[in-house]
Parts: structure tokens; sequence; C-alpha cells
């Protein structure tokens, strides 16, 4: 008897969203314009906190479409307010709208030639991690919407954030400067959703986790003093580059002999060191900065505790000193399992069931964390790798692609993700 309710409620369940859909024409007469939009964002792109042309674009488009909207949040955001029927719920829709200090290589027509200045550096500026195809999807889903207010029974925020990224430095920014400036308020979010597209990912899937699924991400400095001496005589000093080798190698213990990794994964990674003018000069102190990545807090303190103890350890051993302090970046990419387990039905109705895959969580960290920490959010990933492609390349590198096919099934399944959030 139960599993014949349970049957009657799904086909119930179905047929509402079934009733609520968009018609396929509406998404195929915008795919176009999804497209030349992605283009013309990936020729022009900026980076963190100065989205300037990026967010005049948004903010035209919204207007044109007659949503309500409010410019220069956390500096450069872009947030638009569509009010639907009658409804008290409200949901939020995430793009992040940076591009990264990456000088691009290849040969697409809409290649970057931008460059401008990073850390005191002259750099090329690409959008080397799709962000520019999260703006253009989710203005498409704006159009659409905008369009089909008669089927929104609530509100829905569109949320374009900057410096997903992270600020620069001694600056505020991204998610953690949206929500302190109150856009998950006026009206109040009752959740979010959000996509990354994945360059590793065939066009036309989508892959998701409930729970953790993205890793909180952690910056941090390790200082080691030593005691300068020409190269010749390295008794008469103490030598910080032996020092910082020694401890990246005690670091890496940590992950392999006290760290869990049945639980959950765990990164820790030397990304710079900086030492020395000379070939024969022993240096007199050495930086080192580096990234952690953990998908449980409990592990995250673990690490931080233990390099606490070993990084000045190792180097009083080797007689130097060193100090070491942490930054955090992101928390953990949580999906709030009631969340997932409600929208699943629209993500397989969208892009049918074979093609939405549970996977493993990732140990890359997104800021949207921050923003399902207030509210409950699904952030999932969408598929951008071409049909037939045999070599695809990771984000964050000069040789990213996106396949502009995979746009589509983005703005199909945020709209539809809106519509039928709240009017079920």
């Amino acid at each position: 008897m139960k599993k014949i309710v349970f049957l009657f409620i799904l086909l119930i369940s179905n047929s509402l969203l079934s009733q609520n859909s968009i018609e396929d024409k509406e998404y195929q007469n915008i795919n176009q314009k999804v497209i030349d939009w992605r283009r013309d964002i990936h020729q022009n792109p900026e980076l963190s906190n100065r989205e300037f042309k990026t967010a005049e674009k948004i903010a035209e488009h919204l207007k044109f479409l007659g949503i309500e909207i409010q410019t220069k949040v956390a500096h450069t955001g872009v947030v638009g307010i569509l009010k639907g029927k009658e409804g008290k719920k409200v949901v939020a829709l995430r793009a992040d709208i940076d591009a990264l200090p990456v000088t691009e290589r290849n040969n697409l027509e809409y290649k970057s030639n931008v460059t401008s200045t990073f850390l005191g550096k002259k750099v090329g500026v690409m959008h080397a991690c799709g962000h520019d195809t999260h703006t253009a999807i989710l203005m498409g889903v704006a159009e659409i919407l905008s369009k089909n207010k008669d089927k929104i029974n609530g509100t829905i925020k569109f949320i374009f954030q900057p410096a997903e990224e992270g600020p620069p430095p001694g600056e505020e920014g991204g998610a953690k400067l949206m929500i302190k400036e109150g856009v998950l308020k006026n009206p109040d979010v009752n959740a979010i959703f959000g996509l990354h597209i994945n360059s590793e990912t065939p066009v036309g899937t989508i892959r998701y986790k409930s729970g953790g699924t993205m890793a909180a991400v952690q910056r941090f400095v390790i200082n080691v003093k030593g005691k300068q001496t020409h190269g010749s005589q390295p008794w008469k000093g103490v030598d910080p580059i032996l020092i910082s080798a020694k401890i990246i190698d005690g670091l890496q213990t940590i992950i392999s002999r006290e760290v869990n990794l049945t639980k959950e994964a765990a990164v820790i990674s030397v990304g710079k060191i900086s030492s020395g003018v000379r070939f024969n000069i022993i240096p007199e102190s050495a930086e080192l900065i580096g990234t952690i990545r953990t998908l449980d807090y409990d592990m995250q303190k673990l690490i931080t505790k233990r390099m606490q103890e070993m990084v000045p350890s190792i180097a009083k051993t080797y007689g130097g000193e060193a100090t070491i302090t942490f930054e955090n970046f992101t928390d953990i990419t949580f999906n709030e399992p009631s969340l997932v387990t409600t929208m699943l039905p629209t993500l397989q109705k969208v892009a049918g069931k074979k093609n939405v895959q549970e996977q493993k969580a990732v140990t890359g960290g997104e800021d949207f964390s921050y923003f399902q920490n207030e509210v409950p959010g699904f952030y999932f990933f969408l598929g951008g790798m071409a049909p037939g492609t045999t070599e695809s390349f990771p984000h964050h590198t000069p040789d990213f692609k996106i396949d502009d096919s995979g746009l589509l099934l983005g703005v199909k399944v945020l709209t539809e993700m809106s519509i039928d959030y709240l009017n079920n």
C-alpha cells in the first residue's frame, strides 16, 4: 500500500513539474544570444573587483527585461529581483563574473588579448575557469523567466557576483562581502542554486553530490629565519632553503600518515617558495606559500594544529626559526541533502535521468559556500567538454576551453529549478 501511495505522489509531482515547464522553442530561440554574450564576455575579461564593463553589460540587460536591479553590490556586483505571482518564497540564482590573471593560449576567434596588472606585474587576463559561461547562462535564465512571470509563484533573485577568485590583497570582496551588504535580505532568500561548468565533463551531463561537495580552502604562509653565509661555507650559517625543504617533506607526512583519508580527501600543497639572491650566498630567510584543502572541519582542525606544531619544531631542529599563519578562503561547499532530494527530479526531467550523475567530492573550492552557510543551497556541475573530444584542459590553465553547445542545458536547468522550487 505504501508503495502505491508513493508512486501516486510521484506521478502527481511529475505532472506538476511538466505543467510548469517552459516550452523548448523558447530555449532554442535564446541559445545563440547566450553564446554571443558568452563570447563577448570571454573576449573582454576583467579581474576580481574590477569587473566594470561586465557589470554594465549585465545591468543593461536586466534593465531591458524590466527587472528591478541593484548595482555596485560588493564593488561591482549586480543583483536583479523578479517578482512573479503571489507567493512568499524567494529563490536566488548565482553566477560569478570575474576572470583570472592567465594569458590565453589557443586560436579561438574570440580569444582574449586583454592585459592588466596583478600584484604589481603585467599579466594576461582570461576566463580560464568558465565564469563567462556562468554569466551568460544566468543572463539567459533572466530573459526566459522575465517572459514567464505567470509561471513563477514567488520571487527570484539573480546574483551576479564579483571576485569569486578572491579580491586583491587589502580589499574585501566576493560572496562574503555580498552577504555583508545584505544580498540575501530584502526579500529574504529561502534557497540558492548555482552551477559550475566543467571542461572535463561531457556536454549534456550534470554531476552533483549531496552534502560536502567542494573543499574548504585555506592559504598558509611560512616564514623561515636562518643565518646568512657564503655558499662555500655552509657550516658558518643556518640554511633556510634546507629548512624549507624539510618542512615541505614533513607537512606531507600529515596527509600520508596522520589524516584518515578513508573519511574524506585532504591536500597540503606548497605553491610558492621565495629565497635568496645569488648562487653563492646561503640566504637569511625564506618564505613558503601554499594551500590546504579539506572536506571535513575536524580534519581541518587536525591539519592546522599539526602544521603549527611541526613547522617551528623542524626549523629549530636545523638551527633556525619558523612561523606559520593561515587565512581562510572558502568554507566547505555543502549541498543541503533535503534540497538535493527535492530538486533531483527537476535535473532528471531536464537533462534525462542517465545524464544526471552522482559524483565524489572534489578538492577545488568555491565561495558559494558562504551563501550556503546562510541559506540552504544546491551547487552542481555542468558538462562543457565538446562531443568527441579526446583531450581536455584543466581549469585555470592557458589552454582551458569550453564548448558552447553545453550552455543551453545550464539555462534550462536553472530556469526549471527556479520554477519548480517556487511552485512546489
